[in-house]
């Protein structure tokens, strides 16, 4: 069963993908902006601020309200849709972060 997006799970694949370029500071400098896909509606949503500004990381509080599940009482997003993942955008197109460290390692060959 796949999980709800949380922070704890961005924070997991954060460890996961250390090295390999599958993160925002590791791809940043090769024109990777961090985003989210869902996976339901085939929709790419910019990772933002909550007030809508560009982040640099991953951070599910500027997401819409389609794709929230729980906010904290302080309104805070604490959980979106499970068909929701991590990834980036690069040229308009949506790569997963394994797509990312891929594509990272074969053509600008990250050791």
């Amino acid at each position: 069963m796949k999980r709800t997006m949380c922070e704890k799970l961005l924070l997991q694949e954060n460890d996961e993908f250390e090295g390999t370029g599958g993160r925002s500071e590791e791809n940043d400098e090769f024109g990777f902006r961090p985003a989210f896909f869902d996976a339901q509606t085939d929709t790419v949503y910019p990772s933002c601020f909550s007030d809508g500004s560009p982040a640099p990381f991953h951070l599910i509080d500027g997401l819409p309200d389609e794709v929230v599940i729980y906010r904290s009482p302080t309104g805070r997003v604490v959980a979106v849709k499970a068909s929701v993942i991590s990834g980036f955008v690069l040229n308009g197109h949506f790569y997963t972060r394994e797509a990312a460290a891929q594509l990272i390692h074969s053509v600008y060959q990250l050791h």
